[in-house]
């Protein structure tokens, strides 16, 4: 405090900033997500580069990543990429889906449009920034993605790849040595999806909270979420149930609690028109409008 002014970290006004433009100003971008990526969230942190498979569940459904495999241009043989983690490859994902929206194509020329993106999120075009965003495009290119549903003692798995395809080139400076993809086509499967299932987001949002693993996952659930809940009828989702979903990393459930309240908090303020709850038994999420109002999609050919 100072002479009764409260001081603000820099993210803090960020978010206050963004918060203010958001309730008074139309968005000027929209961004987009697939809904299963969604509800369905990656590794917070590396799992290490011996770890080659990451399993999670939620509810009956399940979803496995598995790491994968790229020719590396420098020595013509494959090489493993690890799996991806963080917030980047979140930030890639959304990019990827809101470029394949935005041109209605399936490949994407990333080594121009991530720079731009990149840049709108306020981080850094050039440097350990910018290797680390592409590096996690590597990894996510080449990683192959499972989803199964239990249902009635049945099980349905769907295997399928983000990108069918990507070209890759290899830096020439010695401290730029990072394998990354310079375009990728996005699968047939997964692009023609994403003219029925793109979530419309909020780019200000996405950039607020874009140093945040949680928060992102937490504001794109609730973005596909909300709408969709009856206004006659709240629901209610159990403390198990969220630390499931967001809990990595928490052993204890009440650890989890009080950082899930935090990013709650963040998150909200950049979704301000979300309704919802907490108490001590876990999340009551009442009918909200989506962060975007209603829009059509553009059909993707």
């Amino acid at each position: 405090m100072t002479a009764g002014r409260l001081i603000l970290t820099r993210h803090q006004q960020r978010l206050l900033d963004t918060s203010t433009a958001i309730r008074n100003d139309p968005p000027d971008r929209i961004n987009f997500l697939h809904t299963v990526q969604c509800q369905c969230g990656i590794p917070y942190k590396n799992p290490g580069d011996q770890v080659l498979e990451w399993d999670r569940r939620q509810g009956n459904a399940k979803l496995r990543i598995e790491a994968g495999s790229a020719i590396d241009p420098s020595t013509g043989d494959f090489r493993r990429l690890g799996l991806p983690y963080g917030e980047k490859p979140r930030l890639v994902l959304i990019h990827l889906a809101t470029e394949a929206v935005r041109t209605s194509s399936p490949v994407v020329d990333v080594e121009d449009s991530m720079t731009a993106f990149a840049r709108s999120l306020g981080l850094e075009t050039n440097g350990q920034q910018l290797r680390a965003l592409k590096d996690q495009l590597a990894r996510l290119a080449a990683s192959t993605v499972r989803m199964g549903v239990v249902e009635a003692g049945r099980a349905v798995q769907v295997n399928t790849q983000f990108v069918s395809a990507f070209d890759l080139w290899f830096p020439k400076q010695a401290d730029q040595r990072v394998l990354w993809p310079s375009t990728v086509r996005l699968s047939d499967e997964y692009f023609k999806s994403l003219g029925q299932h793109a979530v419309p987001l909020d780019h200000r949002a996405v950039a607020a909270l874009s140093s945040s693993s949680m928060a992102l996952d937490m504001y794109v659930w609730l973005a596909q979420r909300l709408h969709r809940v009856s206004p006659s009828k709240p629901q209610f989702v159990p403390w198990s149930a969220l630390h499931e979903q967001f809990g990595q990393g928490f052993a204890r459930v009440r650890d989890f609690r009080r950082r899930f309240l935090l990013t709650l908090r963040q998150v909200n303020a950049v979704y301000p028109t979300a309704h919802l709850a907490a108490d001590d038994r876990g999340l009551l999420l009442s009918h909200s409008p989506p962060p975007i109002a209603s829009r059509s999609t553009p059909k993707l050919r």
